[in-house]
């Protein structure tokens, strides 16, 4: 059985500065291209059976710079619609809703974490019949990566609150035994 190989894309100005970002199309800073490139460091001996990225150019340029070709550009694996919160920090936010959180309050004129769910076990289940094939590399967003390896383990999407996870950041989940599991998480290539 294969593994998913998740990519978190590098970083952008908005992620640098914390700010929430889903639908805004922001491309790589130089850093973030710099990191992305190390990437390819990772991928010199990779075959993946499937390259799955979401459909942002983030995360296309991401893919790009890593050297990696992509199979299938899919809105499932894109990040967290924000709705009303993009482009705002966690800060700004809870300025005005003290409570919020974004892993169980989901976000106004934007996704639910039920929204999330449905679509992260859409894509698990169409990226399943691949993985009797060899690895899946999946390149996605902070939020999104996060709660694709909650539902991978089938937890509900708020067990990845408890998964920190940086920019231009590789991530492994695959199987021990016969479970589901996480085999690395957030490592960088230098």
């Amino acid at each position: 059985m294969g593994d998913i190989v998740v990519v978190r894309h590098g970083q952008t100005e908005w992620s640098a500065n914390g700010r929430h970002t889903s639908r805004t199309d922001l491309d790589l800073t130089p850093e973030g291209e710099e990191r992305a490139r190390a990437l390819s460091r990772a991928f010199v001996t990779a075959a993946f059976v499937a390259v799955v990225s979401s459909p942002r150019k983030r995360a296309l340029r991401t893919a790009e710079l890593a050297g990696l070709t992509v199979t299938t550009v899919d809105a499932d694996v894109a990040e967290w619609d924000y709705g009303t919160f993009e482009g705002l920090t966690t800060a700004e936010i809870r300025a005005e809703q003290p409570d919020w959180d974004l892993w169980t309050d989901g976000c106004p004129d934007g996704e639910s974490p039920q929204h999330v769910t449905d679509r992260l076990d859409r894509f698990l289940a169409r990226v399943a019949p691949m993985l009797v094939l060899g690895d899946v590399a999946v390149v996605s967003h902070g939020h999104a990566s996060r709660a694709l390896a909650a539902r991978w383990l089938d937890e509900p999407v708020a067990f990845g609150a408890r998964l920190s996870l940086d920019t231009a950041t590789l991530s492994v989940l695959g199987h021990e035994h016969e479970h589901r599991s996480i085999r690395s998480w957030n490592a960088t290539v230098h």
